[in-house]
């Protein structure tokens, strides 16, 4: 495939937000860019305003005229897009190029140095962490992001100079397996989407298979205390990183006030006094990742605490919508057992002493199958918990997998909720909540602002 030679991209899945990133790409590269996504969202409205043309059908006869010759058009699917999708059906009888979203931007960013950042959770913050560092610095970069970053309201930075790539490597169908790495983060390997992996070992060979990517003279940044054992070829540097301890980490960390500060520690270099612009106590340990990939690529000490003090977070990750002496609301994007537990633990580290309601959207019949009793366990460290019914995204229903499974399991004499997800709203306006998080990978974060103002109103 000649990206240059192509005239056309069509993307089945367009509304995704990985794929949105590329449809920007080649809107930037001057192509036509078309495609199908099942439901209108404010993100296909975004790319719709910026040249993309989508629509909500599936439906051949909507493919556009300028997207229906083989020899110029290039194909990009999700694999969360069934096979048996019409319009991916009608393109692979007509003998069009196809690919996976991960083949794409493997083959877009081979040619630069990748600085890839994988793990089941904490890589979209702490690759769009990376981003801004090096974007506000004299290094520059490209960044491919998995969430839209509040500093520059997209997932897509372009630099016509620098050499680097920020890649959010998503494990999800093994799709980091394309991807070229110059240096990786690896933030974490709890095991997750055993509906494509099966078992533990096959999730951890799957990260092992990735770190034998990393190009010679790159280095492997991973997390300490990770089951996996790294396979890294000669020339590659392996360091470790963690909030406390390892090559990379923080000391004199200071939380009080709404403010978090830090130093951090790098085995050549010690940064004082560094605040972090999104305060919440897991972007300790996601700074000290996306810092170490930064002073690896060259950010001076001065430019680092200054991207760190002037990150202002990524939409749906620890996302403020209220904030009020009286009561506060945030969404996060956790959705895996450990990141609701970790979500919880950051937000009572930040309000001490105050009363924690957690809504939760479970993601996946699978998921919820796999992993119900630890969702039970990490959510029972709220004060209270409100259940929705689960977010299918591209999955069919279970047979007795239900938000009951959790419900039944939350901790004795926990306050708890079963509703549908368009009662949240009116269920919490009759309360008086003190913190609430809404949490979950599926569509709950859209009543968020209608959750945030009825909260409001009460004062």
């Amino acid at each position: 495939m000649n990206i240059e030679s192509i005239k056309s991209v069509y993307f089945v899945g367009a509304g995704g937000i990985g794929m949105s990133a590329l449809i920007r790409y080649f809107l930037s590269r001057g192509k036509h860019v078309a495609g199908y996504d099942r439901t209108p969202s404010e993100l296909t409205a975004r790319l719709v305003e910026e040249g993309a043309d989508i629509h909500y059908e599936e439906n051949t006869d909507l493919i556009p005229a300028n997207c229906r010759d083989p020899q110029s058009t290039l194909v990009v699917y999700t694999p969360a897009v069934p096979q048996t999708h019409a319009e991916l059906t009608w393109f692979r009888t007509q003998g069009f190029e196809i690919h996976k979203r991960a083949q794409v931007l493997g083959l877009i960013t081979r040619s630069s140095k990748g600085l890839c950042v994988a793990g089941t959770h904490g890589k979209t913050t702490t690759s769009t962490m990376a981003a801004h560092l090096l974007h506000q610095s004299h290094v520059g970069c490209t960044a491919f992001l998995g969430g839209i970053s509040k500093n520059y309201g997209t997932n897509l930075l372009l630099s016509q100079t620098s050499p680097y790539t920020v890649i959010e490597a998503d494990e999800f169908d093994r799709s980091f397996h394309w991807l070229s790495p110059w240096m990786s983060v690896i933030t974490a390997t709890d095991p997750d989407h055993l509906d494509i992996y099966g078992t533990r070992e096959a999730y951890l060979e799957s990260f092992r298979h990735y770190t034998t990517l990393i190009r010679p003279g790159g280095a492997l940044i991973i997390h300490r205390g990770l089951a996996l054992q790294p396979e890294v070829q000669d020339g590659v540097t392996v360091y470790t990183y963690s909030r406390d301890e390892g090559d990379f980490h923080a000391k004199n960390i200071r939380i009080g006030g709404g403010e978090i500060t830090l130093d951090f520690v790098a085995p050549r270099t010690r940064i004082k006094g560094i605040r972090l612009g999104v305060p919440v106590s897991i972007n300790i340990e996601n700074g000290v990742a996306a810092m170490a990939l930064a002073h690896l690529s060259g950010a001076t000490d001065e430019e680092i605490k200054r991207g760190m003090e002037t990150f202002q977070g990524v939409e749906r990750r620890f996302d403020f919508k209220l904030k009020t002496d009286h009561s506060a609301v945030l969404s996060d994007y956790a959705h895996h057992p450990a990141e609701i537990a970790q979500s919880i633990r950051s937000v009572r580290e930040l309000y001490k002493g105050r009363k924690i309601t957690v809504a939760f959207q479970p993601h996946l019949y699978t998921r919820t199958r796999d992993f119900y009793r630890e969702f039970a366990e990490s959510l029972s460290l709220a004060d209270e918990v409100i259940l929705t019914d689960i977010y299918p995204a591209r999955e069919a229903p279970i047979p007795g997998i239900s938000s009951l499974l959790i419900y039944n399991l939350l901790r004795p004499g926990i306050e708890k909720r079963l509703c549908r997800k368009d009662e949240v709203a009116e269920l919490v306006g009759l309360e008086d909540i003190e913190v609430l998080i809404i949490l979950g990978a599926g569509d709950l974060d859209n009543y968020a602002a209608d959750i945030a103002q009825k909260l409001a109103a009460k004062g």
